[in-house]
C-alpha cells in the first residue's frame, strides 16, 4: 500500500513537469553529460586572413531542415510579423480570427516585443539576430523555435539603439547578427547595460598595453557615433559609413579565400565554423544541416570581421588541435529550458567555456544549431 502511494505521487509530479516551458539547473559538474556531437564532424585546413582563423566544420551526412522557417524569410515574407509591446494593430486577428494577446503588460517595453508566427512551418529564431524598426533596433535574446500557428509570443529581446525610443517603421529583418563581443552579453550574460556597452566599444576582450592597437578601436567607434550615429544604433555603426566600408573589404578578402577552399568538395558538406582571433580560438556556429548553414553564413562572417576589426591585430594563429577542442561536449554547470513537442535549449559552463545547444524536438530530436564560445569576461 505503502509503495503504491509514493508511486502515484511521483507519476503525477512527472506529469505535472510536462506542461508548459521548462527550466533547470544542475549544479553539479558533469553530472549530465552531453550527447555525442552528431554528424560526424571534422575540420577543414583553416582560412587566415589578418588577424582572423575560419576553420570550415564538414561532414558526410546532413539532416533535412528545410521545414524550418528563418526570421529573415518569414519577416519578408509576412508570415512572422513583430511588434511593441501593447501595439493593438499586430494581435487583433490572425487568419481573420480574433486572437487574444499572450502577455500582461500593455505598454512598450526595452527588452520584450510580441511576435506572431503565422506560417504553417516551427519558426527558427537565433540570439543575435537583429529586427529593425519600431521604437528601438533590438536583438534576439536567446535561441529558440516558435511553433507553426502560436499564440501571439512574448519575445525576449536587447536593444542595440540606446539614444531612441520613438515610433518608426514596421518591424524588419536587418540581415544582421551581431558580432560577438556583443551577441556573449546577449545570449550568456542576459545584461542589456552589458549589450549597450558592447556595442559602443566594439571588443570587450581586455587589451594589454602591449597589445597592437586594433582596427576598429573604441576612439574608432566613438567617432563614428559622433559623426554618423547619434542613437548609437548598431546598424549605422557597424554596417554604414567608414566603418561599414572596412568590414566590407574584410569581408570580401575571407569570402574570397573561403569560396576558393571550400569549393569542390566530394561527398562533404559545410555546416559550420569554428573562428580564432590571433592565436585564440574564440567562437564557433555549427548548424544541421549545409542549407542552415549557408542561410546564415554572410551573416555570420560579417559578424566575425566586425570581432576580428575590433581586436588586437596579433600575429600569432591558433592551430587546428586548438580549434578542434571546439568539436568537443562540455562537462559542467548545464541549465535546460524546453517547451514540449516543440524545442529544447540548453546550457554548458565549463571554466571560460560556454556551450549552447537548440534541438527540435518534432518530428523527431534534432540539434538545428550548436554554439561554443570562450567567454571574455
Amino acid at each position: 500500500m505503502e509503495r503504491s502511494f509514493w508511486n502515484a505521487i511521483v507519476s503525477g509530479l512527472t506529469g505535472i513537469t510536462t506542461l508548459g516551458v521548462l527550466a533547470f539547473v544542475s549544479t553539479v559538474p558533469g553530472s549530465s553529460p552531453a550527447a555525442t556531437p552528431e554528424g560526424g564532424w571534422h575540420l577543414l585546413d583553416p582560412i587566415r586572413y589578418e588577424n582572423i582563423s575560419i576553420f570550415p566544420v564538414a561532414t558526410a551526412a546532413t539532416e533535412d531542415t528545410s521545414r524550418f522557417l528563418t526570421l529573415e524569410e518569414g519577416l519578408s515574407s509576412g508570415e512572422v510579423l513583430v511588434s511593441e509591446q501593447g501595439a493593438g494593430g499586430l494581435a487583433r486577428a490572425r487568419n481573420g480570427r480574433p486572437v487574444v494577446p499572450q502577455y500582461n503588460n500593455t505598454g512598450a517595453s526595452v527588452n520584450q516585443l510580441v511576435l506572431v508566427n503565422r506560417s504553417k512551418r516551427p519558426l527558427l529564431l537565433l540570439a543575435g539576430e537583429l529586427v529593425s524598426g519600431g521604437k528601438q533596433d533590438r536583438i534576439i535574446a536567446k535561441d529558440r523555435i516558435v511553433a507553426a500557428g502560436a499564440e501571439p509570443l512574448p519575445l525576449d529581446v536587447f536593444c542595440v539603439e540606446h539614444g531612441r525610443w520613438s515610433s518608426g517603421s514596421q518591424f524588419s529583418a536587418a540581415k544582421t547578427i551581431v558580432h560577438p563581443s556583443v551577441r556573449e552579453q546577449a545570449a550568456l550574460e542576459q545584461d542589456q547595460q552589458e549589450v549597450w556597452s558592447a556595442v559602443a566599444s566594439g571588443s570587450t576582450v581586455p587589451v594589454t598595453p602591449a597589445a597592437p592597437e586594433a582596427r576598429l578601436s573604441s576612439r574608432a567607434v566613438a567617432d563614428a557615433i559622433l559623426r554618423e550615429a547619434p542613437t548609437q544604433s548598431y546598424t549605422k555603426i557597424y554596417e554604414q559609413g567608414r566603418v561599414g566600408g572596412s568590414v566590407d573589404e574584410f569581408v570580401e578578402q575571407v569570402e574570397k579565400r573561403f569560396s576558393r577552399s571550400t569549393s569542390g568538395l566530394t561527398g562533404q558538406h559545410i555546416v559550420g565554423v569554428v573562428a580564432a582571433y590571433g592565436g585564440e580560438v574564440a567562437w564557433s556556429d555549427i548548424f544541421a544541416s549545409a542549407e542552415l548553414f549557408n542561410h546564415y553564413w554572410s551573416k555570420l562572417l560579417r559578424s566575425y570581421a566586425v570581432e576580428a576589426l575590433a581586436r588586437p591585430r596579433l600575429r600569432e594563429t591558433a592551430s587546428s588541435d586548438d580549434a578542434r577542442e571546439f568539436l568537443r561536449n562540455l562537462r559542467g554547470r548545464e541549465t535546460q529550458e524546453s517547451e514540449p513537442g516543440v524545442y529544447r535549449w540548453r546550457e554548458i559552463t565549463e571554466g571560460k567555456l560556454a556551450l549552447i545547444e537548440l534541438e527540435a524536438l518534432e518530428p523527431k530530436p534534432i540539434t538545428l544549431h550548436r554554439l561554443l564560445l570562450h567567454r571574455t569576461n
